[in-house]
């Protein structure tokens, strides 16, 4: 079930595929509304929405079009969906604004996975377990260390603070609000980048290194930071809170 009911908008012609994507969405705690042309998308926009599914091929507009008029008043995710097997127009959709695209047919598993995954994205800095601390400073403590998300500061067990650059601070604030969860170097990579990035992109692990050079007693043998064989890096304090 999702821990915050997002609010949903399924934008396609097709009344079949937009029951079943409701239904699969609402069984996932969701907060689902449906509409076929842009002038519904506009009605919801005005009101709120967390994300779009967007048809690519609607009858009465073009999904690019609406996805341009989207992204000139609002930043809501999208996550255009096609039945077509052009690249180019999965590229296209991307460069207007587009957050992700799926290709019909489709798994109903995938459409969950790409919206919890483009919601991840897309979220504020402040998922559990970070919170409110003296009403504005979301603050994570972990072994000793003690982040400050919204001044973007990390100081050690000392009490000094650690100099990080914006890369490195973006990816441990990442490790940190997901803790002990293997993560590939691509879901890294997505979570950080989306899909601004190349299968020859070394940024992440160069980051990594320096790292943990900063929060590791020995980097070459990390206690914090780990790599997992042949799949990723886990983030494995002994202990974590808020506040």
């Amino acid at each position: 079930m999702a821990e915050i009911q997002h609010h949903i908008l399924v934008v396609d012609d097709d009344e079949q595929i937009r029951r079943m994507l409701r239904r699969c969405l609402e069984d996932e705690g969701y907060r689902v509304s449906e509409t076929q042309d842009q002038s519904g998308v506009e009605s919801y926009l005005a009101t709120g929405v967390d994300l779009i599914t967007l048809d690519l091929g609607l009858g009465s507009a073009d999904g690019l079009s609406i996805a341009r008029a989207v992204r000139q008043r609002s930043d809501v995710p999208i996550i255009m969906i096609t039945g077509k097997g052009d690249m180019i127009d999965r590229i296209v959709g991307l460069e207007v604004g587009a957050d992700d695209y799926i290709a019909k047919p489709f798994h109903l598993r995938e459409v969950l996975a790409r919206v919890r995954s483009v919601l991840r994205r897309s979220a504020p800095a402040g998922s559990p377990p970070v919170q409110q601390v003296n009403g504005s400073t979301r603050q994570i403590r972990f072994d000793d260390f003690v982040m400050s998300l919204d001044r973007r500061e990390l100081y050690d067990p000392q009490g000094s603070e650690c100099r990080l650059t914006s890369g490195e601070f973006d990816l441990l604030a990442m490790f940190v609000q997901l803790p002990h969860r293997v993560l590939s170097r691509d879901q890294i990579m997505d979570l950080l980048k989306g899909h601004d990035w190349t299968p020859n992109d070394r940024s992440i692990d160069n980051q990594i290194a320096r790292l943990r050079k900063v929060i590791e007693e020995n980097p070459r043998a990390p206690r914090l930071l780990k790599t997992v064989r042949g799949t990723g890096y886990s983030f494995t304090p002994h202990k974590i809170e808020a506040g």
